[in-house]
């Protein structure tokens, strides 16, 4: 019973040895296949073997801007907080919040009724001292001609001089007095010193106010045209800041939130005196006329500073630069439609265009969409702008 159970065993065996002979056969003939002549593994890349559809645009020579950015704050060019100088009760606010003033408006109206009566009294004082004085002159001329005579003495002379001396300081007190309650009165017409754009109402009318009451001022103007947008610059920047602010201002330009493709042209007019030693920066201040009251005090915009114009700058599209572990890099279509990698230094991106200072030659096809198939010899096809990007995604 043994016997048949053996032989059964001892041909399983055989047989298996025959299946492992063979699978070592076919794998020697497939090493064998994928090596050359010198035993060298040959690894195909299927990337190398289909054509990429790619988009690509010529490197050209172009005049160019040397540009800073920075984020920037707008700030009024004038700011004035109004503050009753004298007291008493509001009677009239002549504006609304938010309103647009001139120079010279008239903004609130203090009751003047105690005032108009201060400078009453101080009128009718000057008025009585002026007439002591008049009195007192005469009464000094008449003993001036008798004192020689002996008729009066030296003293009681001497006296009545003293006494006209002394009415003619009081009325000039006085008349300081009255034009003193003059001014009262006027402050109690409170005008706009600047134009501007009013600001929150801080007292309503019928309310009593203080006297220059620093704690509390009646309401904010702040001067929107002219206006300023103030921005820092790496300490880095400053000496070619200096060097073409000699030469004449230096335009700037800024651009909102949400209207990029909108900008507004000023000019540096303010490069601060000190570094800020924290953060390594230099403060500037551009003016813009701002007539159209697009930009607004505590906004913050986008910054760019041109510093000069580079006239022969080799310019690629912004897609074409990509960034690698080697730094950054295009693939070139070369005439006979390959991809060639190409490392690249970008000197600046100035929208969506880059400025390439070495690695590029003027007139090279730089490949600008359908990058992420590419490798270093693939076989490429231009295509019309748009199409290399759909085809890889439908792929």
């Amino acid at each position: 019973m043994r016997v048949p159970v053996i032989r059964k065993l001892w041909g399983f065996g055989l047989l298996s040895h025959a299946f492992r002979g063979l699978a070592l056969m076919m794998a020697g003939v497939s090493l064998w296949a994928c090596n050359d002549v010198s035993g060298t593994p040959k690894i195909a890349d299927p990337r190398k073997q289909a054509v990429v559809p790619v988009t690509t645009a010529a490197a050209i020579v172009k005049p160019m801007p040397r540009e800073l950015r920075a984020i920037g704050n707008v700030q009024a060019s004038a700011t004035v907080f109004i503050r009753s100088r004298v007291g008493g009760e509001l009677l009239a606010v002549h504006f609304k919040e938010g309103d647009e003033v001139k120079a010279g408006d008239l903004l609130f109206t203090i009751d003047p009724r105690p005032f108009e009566t201060a400078l009453k009294r101080a009128e009718a004082t000057l008025a009585r001292e002026r007439a002591q004085l008049a009195h007192a002159r005469k009464q000094a001329e008449r003993y001036a001609s008798v004192v020689k005579k002996g008729y009066v003495s030296e003293e009681q002379h001497d006296q009545i001089l003293t006494n006209a001396m002394a009415l003619e300081a009081a009325v000039k007190a006085d008349e300081a007095a009255v034009e003193n309650a003059r001014l009262d009165l006027k402050y109690c017409s409170i005008r706009s010193p600047i134009g501007g754009v009013t600001g929150q109402l801080k007292v309503d009318r019928g309310n009593l106010v203080k006297a220059s009451d620093s704690d509390s001022p009646l309401v904010a103007i702040r001067q929107t045209s002219p206006i300023y947008v103030v921005f820092s610059v790496p300490e880095a920047n400053l000496p070619q800041i200096k060097k073409h602010l000699i030469t004449g201002p230096l335009p700037v330009e800024v651009s909102i939130a949400g209207e990029e493709e909108i900008r507004r042209r000023g000019e540096v007019a303010f490069l601060d005196n000190t570094i800020d030693q924290a953060t390594g920066t230099i403060l500037l201040r551009a003016t813009f006329g701002n007539q159209e009251r697009a930009l607004w005090p505590g906004q913050f915009v986008n910054v760019t500073l041109t510093l000069s114009l580079q006239p022969d700058a080799l310019v690629v599209p912004t897609p074409a630069v990509q960034t690698g572990q080697q730094g950054q890099y295009v693939f070139v279509v070369t005439p006979a439609a390959v991809a060639e990698y190409r490392p690249v230094t970008v000197a600046r991106v100035v929208g969506n265009e880059a400025v390439v200072d070495e690695g590029l030659s003027p007139g090279e096809k730089v490949v600008t969409s359908g990058q992420l198939r590419l490798t270093q010899g693939a076989q490429v096809t231009i295509v019309a702008t748009g199409q290399a990007e759909s085809r890889e995604r439908s792929q």
